[in-house]
This record gives structure tokens, C-alpha cells and sequence, in this order.
């Protein structure tokens, strides 16, 4: 029972306040009822009421009825002080597993200013804004990014409780938010297939970038880095943790392969994703092979991005 009555809810809510990357509160989108302290206060005016025509005492029903006023002017108020506000959905940068995905919304003023304004989804605290008259301000919400994909918060709760609290003002607005987030990146052994290209002679290769051909020397030793290229002769002479640095021939491509990994599916797309990172920050072209889904050898920004994003979204719905 209880889920239908949230299924019909749900739908009378998406007919009445759609989807959309800005919305404007009016009255079609505003909720208004009394808060707990409203209601201790309605129960207070009832029993003052009942005391006024059990004594027939005059400052009893002058107290009482202004007392009332006090409560149908607040409910204009609270109104009021929803009505007009515009929320715009802001930037939504991607994260990774296990970081806080930020979500921002920029609200707005059409007029008058807008006091303590809430937002947020429940039953996560709500934060708090304040907007001046034509005016504009930025909240960032937050929400823990659990796993890989699309996180789609949903409609997210405007509320107002000015300016007596006894009264909450409330919608619940969608602005189609989302953001992408990837697979949580884990060090390991660097899983790739080096392919050479056919058609091109390996005697005029040349080292290029960060690879696993050609023997350059030794540097520090970084996370990640594979183990049995540990240069154990130099730490027992005390110069520290040092491997084994060798670089790509030119013409042979490195290929981040899905199937040559052990494992499961999240473990591998883990390894993948710090190698995607790592081969990005040192500007080593690559490509990445996942089952339907090639992307070429290519560095740079927009390169990574790509890889990222496909890794994020693997096997996931379209």
C-alpha cells in the first residue's frame, strides 16, 4: 500500500513540477503546512479557545484570535519567502569511487530576498542559504559516491521554515542533475599487450616516453610501479628504493587490455583506471581495449577523459 501511494506520488510529482535544468518556484510548486512547533502552537490556541468560552473572559478571546492572525500571517509569509526563487543546476565535475561527488545549484532571486533557505536530500541534513533581493548564491551538496556510473541524485527538497518556524514551505524540484563517477583507481602491475605495427621497420625506432622496451637507467621508486624491476643491488648500498626505468620504442604501441587481467570485473577496471592515470600524467600515448568498446592509441587530456568515461560506464545500461 505504502509503495503505491509513493508510485502515484511520484507521478502526479513529475506531471506537476518536471525535470528541468532551471526551475522557478510558484505556486504550482509550493507545499505549505504547519511544522511540529505549528502544531503545539494550533493545540495551544484550541485549549485558550476552550478556556475563553469556559470563563467567558474578553482578553482570553482577544489573546486567542490575535494570536490566530499572528498564524494566517504567517503562512503568507513562509510563502512568500519561497515564491520567486529560481534554481539553476551548476557544474557537476566527475569523481572516483569512494570520493564526494559535489552537485552545485545556484538559486536566484526574481525580487525580493529569500531568508534561510534549505536544500538537500533527506534524510541527509539539509543546508542552509540565504539570498539577497536580485541576488544570486551558490550551494554545493554533496553526496558519497558509492559506485561506478551515473550517480543521479533525484528531486532534491527546498524548504523554509521563516519566518516564525511555525509554518514549512517546502518542494521537491528535479534539475536533472548527475555526475560521472569513475572506478577507484589501485596500483598493481601494469597490464598491457605492446603491439608493433607491420608495416613499420624496428631498426629506426627510437625511446619515446615511459614504456617497458628499452632499458633508460634507474629512478625512484613510485607506487605502482612493478616489483621485479626493483634494483635490490643499489638498496643494499643504501641508496634507497630504486627501479628500473625503461622506455617505448616508437612504433610499438602499449595496449591496456581488459581480458589479459586477472580477476573480477571491478578489480580490473580498478587496475585499469590508475593505469589510464598514471600512462597520462607521464604523456605515454596508449590504448585501451574493453569487450565492445577499442579506443586507438592517443594521449592528452581528452584522451584520458575517453578512457575514463569508458571505463565508468562498462557494462552499465545505456
Amino acid at each position: 500500500m505504502i509503495a503505491l501511494l509513493k508510485s502515484r506520488w511520484d507521478r502526479w510529482l513529475v506531471r506537476r513540477i518536471p525535470a528541468a535544468a532551471s526551475v522557478r518556484l510558484n505556486q504550482r510548486r509550493i507545499f505549505i503546512i504547519p511544522s511540529r512547533v505549528g502544531g503545539a502552537f494550533m493545540l495551544a490556541l484550541l485549549l485558550m479557545l476552550l478556556a475563553a468560552i469556559n470563563y467567558q473572559n474578553s482578553l482570553a478571546y482577544g489573546l486567542t484570535f490575535m494570536l490566530a492572525a499572528v498564524f494566517v500571517v504567517a503562512i503568507l509569509h513562509t510563502y512568500r519567502n519561497l515564491a520567486g526563487l529560481i534554481l539553476k543546476a551548476g557544474s557537476t565535475p566527475a569523481v572516483f569511487v569512494g570520493e564526494q561527488a559535489g552537485f552545485r545549484v545556484r538559486l536566484e532571486s526574481s525580487a525580493r530576498a529569500h531568508q534561510a533557505i534549505s536544500l538537500g536530500w533527506p534524510p541527509a541534513q539539509l543546508q542552509t542559504q540565504d539570498v539577497s533581493a536580485l541576488g544570486l548564491s551558490e550551494c554545493l551538496l554533496t553526496l558519497p559516491a558509492l559506485q561506478r556510473g551515473w550517480l543521479r541524485p533525484g528531486r532534491l527538497r527546498v524548504e523554509s521554515r521563516f519566518p516564525l518556524g511555525i509554518l514549512v514551505a517546502w518542494s521537491w524540484v528535479d534539475l536533472d542533475l548527475a555526475v560521472l563517477v569513475y572506478p577507484r583507481p589501485i596500483a598493481g602491475e601494469l597490464p598491457l599487450t605492446a603491439g608493433a605495427s607491420d608495416d613499420q621497420d624496428e631498426e629506426g625506432s627510437r625511446p619515446h616516453g615511459q614504456g617497458v622496451d628499452d632499458y633508460q637507467g634507474l629512478k625512484a621508486y613510485q607506487p605502482g610501479d612493478s616489483k621485479r624491476r626493483l634494483h635490490w643491488k643499489a638498496y643494499s648500498r643504501g641508496q634507497g628504493l630504486l627501479v628500473k626505468d625503461f622506455a617505448s620504442i616508437s612504433g610499438r604501441d602499449l595496449h591496456l587490455d581488459f581480458d589479459a587481467l586477472a580477476g573480477d570485473a571491478e578489480a580490473r577496471l580498478s587496475l585499469l583506471c590508475h593505469w589510464v592515470l598514471q600512462l597520462s600524467t607521464r604523456q605515454q600515448p596508449f590504448a585501451l581495449s574493453l569487450p565492445g568498446c577499442e579506443l586507438p592509441v592517443d594521449s592528452g587530456e581528452q584522451h584520458c577523459e575517453a578512457c575514463l568515461r569508458a571505463l565508468a560506464l562498462f557494462g552499465q545500461p545505456a
